[in-house]
């Protein structure tokens, strides 16, 4: 489920992190700016129905955004929907920028 452009809510996460994960290395607009929801409703488009799966990003101090989880307890993952980089694709479509 998307929760918003750049967190997914995953059944199989630690209950730490409240079942969700921070998408790695993209950022998109915050609840209440514009484009949230339209962000939010492109991501759901990409993984309603299909096979979801998250990688967690490698702790590398000397790469910023690669810390495993975020300031909010939420591990960061590369997700991909049926193959497809959920990254990539919020990106191709201007609903997310690089992040850092």
């Amino acid at each position: 489920m998307a929760v918003d452009g750049d967190t997914l809510r995953c059944q199989n996460l630690l209950e730490e992190a409240n079942g969700r994960v921070r998408l790695a290395r993209i950022d998109s607009p915050e609840r209440g700016d514009p484009g949230h929801h339209e962000a939010t409703a492109y991501l759901s488009s990409l993984i309603t129905g299909k096979e979801v799966r998250c990688q967690l990003v490698d702790a590398d101090p000397r790469v910023p955004g690669f810390e495993r989880r975020d300031r909010y307890g939420r591990p960061v993952a590369r997700c991909f929907a049926d193959g497809q980089d959920l990254q990539q694709a919020l990106l191709e479509r201007g609903f997310a920028k690089p992040w850092p």
